[in-house]
This record gives structure tokens, C-alpha cells and sequence, in this order.
């Protein structure tokens, strides 16, 4: 490992720590003791407060109160993390206040002109595909500040007609062009998505006590699944497989069996109309369906949009 590739891990190794000694250096990079110690003066003098304890041992503090300590990237982390950050542009809303000028301009400030010219070229044909999200969510700063204090809070919810919820958020997801909140419902004692932009109003809940995190973190089973839920089992063609990638939800999971593929997983009642939409953009390349009940549900569905196009859409004069 070279000396500078050896400095930025011994960032990363240090940036928890509030005490450590000289060996410890030694044993994990296997450098001499002098190495050691050279790799220190390197630290303190890139910005790291580190001081040493009198004793045979050498042992270094660490302030705590010190700054975030200077990382040190290659040019090609650089990149990846610059393309990275041009993803944000597909979002309305982001849980950060942030401005996306002054990040590029951030980055540019420490490249070369050379690696600038080289950055916007690749800009210019370089893309990382992104769902554009239209829909502003005003209260993800919050809802993320709530998760992370695993504190309860009331939200009013809806675009008109406004419900009240006290709700305590456990996870926040993007996905299909939306934000989504997961939280748990205290009122009905389950498991609520809400979309992130109809939330128009949160606020701390002193009604009820809040859960810790770890009670959230198990298997869609049983966090989603209601008594009367219903288990399915649909086959697929491989040409569906990128239209599961694409698109899935917790309650769903692709299983392999002897080059065939199944979709297997349940759904709760009042879910009917939900799971037959999921599954007629599959088209053809569903094979098979169980149970009974689901396929019935799936054909239905297909005899009311065929009615719509057939007979309820509004015909253009002339045309």
C-alpha cells in the first residue's frame, strides 16, 4: 500500500477513535515504528488535532471536538462521486438543503483545468439514469429527523380533503418517480406507506411513545402481512425478469427453480385491483398464476380497461 493510499485509510481507521497507540499502527499496516510516527506528523499537519500521552507505550489522543477530518480521494473517486451527485437533478425534493451549483463547483475546486475539461467532456455523453420526480415533498427534512430520533409525529395527509395520522416513520424510499414514508400507524396498529408529496403538515405526537428502529427491521412477513392475506405464485418468462428488477415491492420475492422463474409473495385484502395492475404489465411473459382467485382478479381487471378504451373514451370531433 503506498504512503498516501495508507494516510487515507488511517483517516478512516482514526475517525472514531479518541485514543490510540503507536502499535496499532504498526500491526495493521505492518510499517516500522518510525513509519509510524512519520504517518502521524502527517496527519497533524493536514489539519488532524492528535496529541501525545507521555509513557512507553505511545499512546496519541484524538479532540473530541475536531472538525470532519480531510479525506483524501483518487481523481476516479472523484468522478464517481461527481456523477453520483448529478443524479440529484431528477429530484424536486431531496431530505437536504442543498445547492447543486455550489456541490459541482466544490468539486471543480479541486481538480486541475485539465481534469475540469476532461469532467464536463464526460458530462456531455456520461449518464446515470434517473426517474424524474415532479411532485415536491416539503417535509423530507423532517420526516428523516423524526426517523432518525425514533420520535412519533402527527402529519396531516392528502391533497384536499386533509386526514390526520399519528404515525412513527421507519423508512424513506424513492422509487417509480415518487417519495414514499413507511411508518407505523398507532392508531390502527399497522404498517402504513404514505406518498411523501401529500404529506402537507408534521409535528411532534406527544400522544404516543416511540419504538425503537430495531422493532421494524424484519422480514416483509411480518411487517406487511395481514390475517387474511393472500399468497400467490406467478411464473415468469426471462423477458419478465428486467420487468421485476425494474419494478418489485417488499411483499415480493423472485425464486429460481430448474431455469424457471417465479414471482412469489402475498397481497392483503382490499389489494386486489393493485396486484392485477402489477402483473397485466407483464403481458406475456407471465405463464402461469396461482391462485384461481388472483387470475380471476387479473382478467377481470383486463375486461374493465377493454371496456374503457372500447366505449368511455371521449371521441375527438373529426377524428
Amino acid at each position: 500500500m503506498r504512503k498516501s493510499e495508507r494516510l487515507n485509510d488511517l483517516l478512516l481507521y482514526l475517525s472514531g477513535k479518541n485514543t490510540f497507540h503507536l502499535k496499532d499502527i504498526m500491526e495493521r499496516y505492518g510499517v516500522s515504528r518510525s513509519s509510524a510516527i512519520r504517518d502521524i506528523r502527517s496527519l497533524e499537519q493536514i489539519g488532524m488535532p492528535i496529541y501525545s500521552q507521555a509513557g512507553r507505550n505511545g499512546a496519541y489522543k484524538i479532540l473530541p471536538n475536531r472538525l470532519l477530518s480531510p479525506i483524501i480521494f483518487t481523481v476516479d473517486e472523484v468522478y464517481s462521486l461527481y456523477f453520483s451527485m448529478l443524479t440529484l437533478k431528477a429530484y424536486q425534493s431531496t431530505p437536504f438543503h442543498l445547492s447543486l451549483e455550489r456541490l459541482k463547483s466544490k468539486f471543480e475546486s479541486c481538480l486541475s483545468q485539465t481534469q475540469i475539461t476532461a469532467l464536463q467532456r464526460m458530462e456531455q455523453v456520461f449518464r446515470l439514469g434517473a426517474v424524474y420526480h415532479s411532485n415536491e415533498s416539503r417535509y423530507l427534512k423532517e420526516i428523516l429527523q423524526y426517523v432518525i430520533e425514533e420520535r412519533p409525529c402527527r402529519i396531516e395527509y392528502g391533497k384536499q380533503a386533509l386526514k390526520k395520522y399519528s404515525v412513527q416513520f421507519f423508512d424513506i424510499s424513492s422509487a417509480y418517480g415518487q417519495w414514499y414514508g413507511t411508518a407505523y400507524n398507532f392508531e390502527t396498529q399497522k404498517i402504513q406507506v404514505f406518498r411523501c408529496d401529500k404529506i402537507q403538515a408534521v409535528g411532534p405526537s406527544i400522544q404516543f411513545r416511540g419504538k425503537k428502529l430495531s422493532e421494524f427491521q424484519k422480514p416483509a412477513d411480518e411487517l406487511y402481512k395481514g390475517k387474511d392475506a393472500v399468497e400467490f405464485e406467478v411464473r415468469i418468462s426471462e423477458k419478465g425478469l428486467d420487468l421485476f428488477y425494474k419494478e418489485h415491492y417488499p411483499s415480493m420475492r423472485l425464486c429460481t427453480e430448474e431455469n424457471q422463474y417465479f414471482i412469489r409473495g402475498f397481497y392483503n385484502r382490499g389489494e386486489e385491483k393493485f396486484i392485477a395492475d402489477y402483473f397485466i404489465h407483464f403481458s406475456l411473459s407471465v405463464l402461469s398464476v396461482k391462485p384461481e382467485a388472483l387470475r380471476e382478479n387479473i382478467s377481470k381487471r383486463l375486461n374493465e380497461l377493454s371496456r374503457y378504451y372500447l366505449s368511455e373514451l371521449p371521441t375527438a370531433k373529426g377524428g
